[in-house]
């Protein structure tokens, strides 16, 4: 029997509703392990990512079984898949896991998040990530 590979989710650490929102997901419950990424850590997986033309500021990552889920697609699959334990998960799961109600609201998580990071004195994370984690220079 292959042992199931860990699920992965890859946010924007700097975003305080991104680190609530995947600290209060219960996944480990429904999937086994859960690996969070915080895409500012330098992990060399976020510029690979990138590379495939994830744009990290339009949509946090989620990678289960071997497919990965950009934005409302991956707020939507988590929802389904996560526990309702608590009241914030319950509503959580009642509203995200319909897929043309994620869909709708996820540009609102995202024009939040945006204007969060601004309040903050944040910026966007850039678009050219090394392998290393760096910003590219242009040189």
């Amino acid at each position: 029997m292959k042992k199931p590979e860990k699920a992965l989710i890859v946010y924007d650490g700097d975003c305080i509703f991104c680190q609530s929102y995947v600290r209060f997901m219960r996944l480990r419950e429904a999937v086994g392990p859960v690996e969070l990424i915080d895409a500012r850590s330098g992990d060399p997986r976020v510029a690979d990512f990138q590379g495939q033309g994830f744009d990290l500021n339009e949509g946090m990552l989620f990678v289960f079984e071997d497919r990965v889920y950009h934005g409302d697609e991956a707020v939507n699959l988590l929802a389904i898949l996560s526990s309702s334990s608590s009241l914030l998960s319950r509503l959580n799961r009642a509203i995200l896991s319909n897929r043309t109600a994620a869909r709708l609201i996820y540009p609102l998580l995202k024009f939040g998040r945006r204007v969060t990071l601004r309040l903050r004195g944040r910026s966007l994370i850039p678009a050219d990530l090394d392998r290393s984690g760096n910003a590219g220079n242009g040189w």
